[in-house]
Order: C-alpha cells, then structure tokens, then sequence
C-alpha cells in the first residue's frame, strides 16, 4: 500500500425556538415530495465540535500561506474548516514541521489535534502478524515511555503557540501494514494504565473501520474509560448500518465521539467528478444524523482527490464539505429533523449563534418541491446557498418568514443548505440559578457584577474541591441531555469535574477565559441524566473556578 495515497477501500440554552417562514426558490417545478420535512427546534441532539481535515508535511508538503486562508478561513471561496489534524512525526526533530499551519489554523478560529502513527523507532519490537514477521508493535515495558513521547509533543507544541484540542494513541492500530499494531487488549492495556498520565485530552481508538470489537473493551472498562476523552472512528468501507453506536450512547455520557478520517467516495481520478462529489455530502449527513459523530474530519485537505486541489482551489468536493463547515460552527448542536421525506431526499438540521442551519440533499435526476416545517421556534428571514453540476456553494434568494413552514425546490443532484435568523425563544427545558436551590462547597453567592438575572452567581474559591452542586434538576426521561452553563473568567483557562447523581461523568471540562468577570460566554457539555430528580455537581481541579451564573438543562 502505498501510504501517500492512503486506502481505497451550549449546555444549548433550554429555552427553545420556534421557526416559521416561507421560502421560494425559483427553480423548474420538480416532482412533489411524499413527507414534510419537520425540524424541531427543541430536539436537541449532539453538540457540533467542527469540520476539517489533516495536514501532513512529511508525506506530500505543507500547506501554503494562501491554502492556510482558504482552509480555515471562512470568506468567500474559503472553506471555514474548523479542525486540523496534525502529524506526530516518531522523530521529534520533525515536529516543526507541524507548526505553521496548526498557528494560522489556531489563530482563524479552528481547534487542532494530533495522531501518531508510531512510536520512536527505540519503543518498538518486530513480531509474527498472521506471518508478517517484520510487523511492528509497542514494546511493553515502552508503555510509560511512548505516554511521555505524547506528552513531550504536547508540551512542544503548547510552547510553540500551538495549544492542541487533543492527542491520538495510534492512528488505525487495527490497519497498521506500514505502521505499529495494536491489538484491543494491548490498547486497552494503555488507556487503563498510561493514558492517566498524559496532560491533553485523548483519543482512541482511531479505528480504521470503526470496528467495535477495538472500543467495546474501553467503553467495558470504567479505568480505561475515564482516561478516553473522546472516540475517534474511522469510517473507510463502514456502511451505514454500522455508523450507529449503541454501546457508547450507554457508557459515553461525558466524552465526545469523532470520524477522525475518511475519504469518501473511495476514487482518487478527482475530486471535482459530478455527481460523485454529491456523495461527499450524503456521507456527512450520514455520519451527523446516523452516527451522531461530533466532528467529521477528511484524509489529506489539499489532494487531488480532497476538498482543496493541488493548485490551492476548492473542488467540488470540498464545496459539498463547505455547506456543513462553513455554516455548521463549533458549538452548534444538531435537531431532530426528517432525515429521509422523500426517495434520493436527506436532510438535517442545527442550532447556534441564534440562527438554524438546514442541509437538504437530492441524489435524485429530477428537482423535488419539498415542503419544510419548523417547530418550537421563529425565523425572520432565511438564505439558500447551492451545489450542484454548475454551480458552487450559490448565493439564492433571501426570504421572509411566515405560517410556520416553507416550500423550496431542490434542485436535480443537489445540496442546498439554508441559513435562518431565529428570533426570540418561546421555552422548553428549565433554567436553574446558580444561586438557588444549589450546596456550595468553598464556594460563596455575590452581588457585585450580577449576571443578566439581575440576581447574584457563584464565585469558586481560590483552591481545588470547590463545588456547586445543583440538587432538583428534573427530566421527564432518562437520556442524554444538553447542559449549557452560563459562566465569567477573567482570565486563563479553569478545568472542573462533572458529577451527576453522586457519579463523576466528565473529567477536567476547561472554560476558557471571557475577558472579565462580568463578560459572560457559555459552555455545552452533554450529560446522561435520569427521569425525575437529578443532582448536578461541578468541582474545581485547578486553582480558581470560574463564576457560575446559571445552568440551563433541556430535560425532554
């Protein structure tokens, strides 16, 4: 195989929105759709974390200073990726090669994380795989050495201006033919006994083909899994069938799932082959709706097969990744929307930034007149942007609301994403005061820089173990639920602990610094709570915590 070509095979604030308008596309009449397409604004589902794809300097060259801006810029004719992927070369004297794009990636907006494909060539030991006998694998008696080769990474790129999101175990360790294996208890084996130690988010498994049978034993496993951050999947040959993942839904609760790579369809003659591009996005909506992936993150950015050619433009392809990266931004979390109204017809839909995002795509020959209505929210005006044979992320028409529902034609082979102005929420789930009904912990409720209530907050002492713990948090069902804390920092970044009903769910959650305390952001987390009463807990781990407003729960 050659490895430069790769395979072929907001806590969302409860108060709910309610859109309506009408929009109308002036476009060939097409053949009717069967169902409504019906978006439920209070649905809420997996927060967004982003889009993106992987530099990689050692095997094809460095992005350019220009293919930087059209990366993860999010202008005109720039794809608004907000996730790289970066390289941890086994030779730490080619980590520079990392910094520059991941310092442009970083300073337009975008998070960045890593993946090895092996481990310094001292760590390693030949061995018998299915009669390879020059495979390669981790030594065991490496394991606490390899955690420290990840954390000297880490540390490079923190001061270098490169503060990474997160760092893989292995990239594919279940496809290694060029790189090291692992097999699931050896992967297992680490994340209980060495992934503890390393001082960045992580992720494992990366499987090749999100094969379970590599992540079943995490998720299995209580130590191994309070070390995994997140769980990367790849999705090279997976079906559909497979993108659902019962078992993380169940022991997840706190951790973020991720396709950390794919290239899909698998042709590398172009990426601007019409209507195989269209199947880029098809296999996106597939991932959000089917697989509840939080991030969908390409092969090589710039390749003549990838979102971005050799000579720096977009392809069509990477125009189909644009109408989720580029409108779809981090912290968005995905609604319940019809995910299949009419034969060749697939959309989805998202929440954020007060605006709701819709993805329609028609695989089909003929144009579709489909028929949306929008529930639990409101919408002044929405804009249409489309991809098809001629045309590239197109500017349509903007139009005014009203009734509750639109009607807009879908063009033959197709995507057209559309962009709302939600006006004032009209309430679904419950807002909990920070300074009601809640057992403080070296924790005290002040006056002096009141939140927007107009009531206190709570400010964290100066020292770890302080809490706030929420005691009659409701839910009508047992599930997974959006939590979005309401929150001031002055400065620097603060990390707590999430406990629900006594059980710690989430490790070192990081608020970043607003400015001052009394500039107010907001943080999602997802958490899996009970029907009835809950108690909601939140601890320091660092020196001072940040002042808490409130807590919003959309307990459906």
């Amino acid at each position: 195989m050659n490895i430069k070509f790769k395979k072929l095979i907001s806590f969302m604030l409860a108060c709910v929105i309610m859109l309506s308008f009408v929009l109308v596309v002036p476009e060939p009449a097409g053949v009717f759709a069967a169902s409504d397409v019906t978006v439920n604004l209070s649905g809420e589902k997996q927060v967004i974390r982003g889009f993106g794809g992987i530099n990689h300097p050692a095997w094809i060259g460095d992005l350019t200073a220009a293919q930087r801006q059209t990366a993860f810029g999010n202008g005109n004719n720039q794809l608004g990726f907000s996730v790289l992927r970066i390289y941890v070369d086994e030779n730490r004297n080619n980590w520079y090669r990392e910094l520059d794009t991941a310092k442009s990636a970083i300073a337009q907006g975008a998070i960045v994380f890593a993946s090895p494909w092996n481990p310094p060539s001292s760590m390693i030991e030949t061995f018998n795989h299915n009669g390879n006998t020059s495979a390669k694998r981790l030594r065991y008696d490496k394991y606490a050495a390899y955690a420290q080769h990840l954390n000297d990474f880490v540390t490079y790129m923190k001061n270098n201006g490169v503060d990474l999101y997160a760092i893989s175990v292995q990239n594919e360790p279940d496809y290694a033919h060029d790189w090291t294996w692992w097999t699931p208890q050896e992967i297992l084996n680490f994340m209980k006994y060495n992934a503890g130690s390393i001082n960045c988010r992580v992720i494992a498994p990366e499987s090749f083909q999100y094969l379970k049978n590599i992540s079943d034993p995490i998720l299995n496993d209580s130590q191994a899994l309070a070390n995994m951050d997140i769980l990367g999947a790849h999705l090279y040959g997976t079906p559909v069938s497979n993108f659902s993942y019962p078992l993380f839904e169940q022991k997840g609760a706190g951790k973020e799932l991720w396709m950390t790579e794919v290239y899909y369809p698998n042709s590398s003659s172009s990426a601007d082959l019409w209507p195989e591009a269209l199947e880029v996005s098809y296999h996106m909506h597939s991932a959000m709706v089917e697989g509840n992936f939080q991030a969908y993150v390409w092969w090589y950015i710039r390749r003549n097969y990838g979102p971005m050619k050799e000579d720096g433009t977009i392809s069509k392809r990477g125009y189909n990744m644009a109408h989720f990266s580029k409108f779809i931004r981090p912290g968005y979390v995905r609604v319940d929307a019809t995910k299949n109204p009419n034969t060749n017809v697939y959309t989805s839909a998202y929440k954020g930034d007060g605006k709701v995002v819709i993805v329609a795509i028609n695989k089909g020959t003929s144009a579709v007149s489909q028929n949306f209505v929008l529930q639990n929210g409101t919408a002044a005006s929405l804009s249409s942007f489309i991809t098809d044979r001629s045309r590239n992320l197109a500017t349509g028409s903007t139009v005014n609301a009203s009734n509750g529902s639109f009607t807009a034609q879908l063009p033959a082979q197709s995507v057209t994403t559309f962009v709302g102005t939600l006006g004032s929420s009209t309430g679904s789930g419950t807002t909990y005061e920070a300074e009601t009904d809640t057992t403080l912990t070296n924790a005290v409720v002040e006056t002096v820089n009141a939140g927007y209530t107009g009531s206190g907050y709570v400010n964290f002492n100066a020292s770890t173990d302080a809490a706030v713990q929420w005691n009659n948090i409701y839910c009508a069902v047992t599930g997974t639920k959006n939590i979005r804390i309401r929150y001031a920092l002055a400065s620097g970044t603060r990390n707590l602990d999430v406990y629900a009903n006594g059980t710690k769910v989430a490790s070192n959650v990081d608020f970043s610094s607003t400015g001052s305390w009394t500039n107010w952001s907001e943080k999602t987390i997802q958490v899996s709570l009970n029907s009835g009463t809950n108690t909601l807990k939140f601890v320091t781990t660092g020196t001072e915590g940040p002042n808490i407003d409130n807590i919003n729960v959309t307990a459906q």
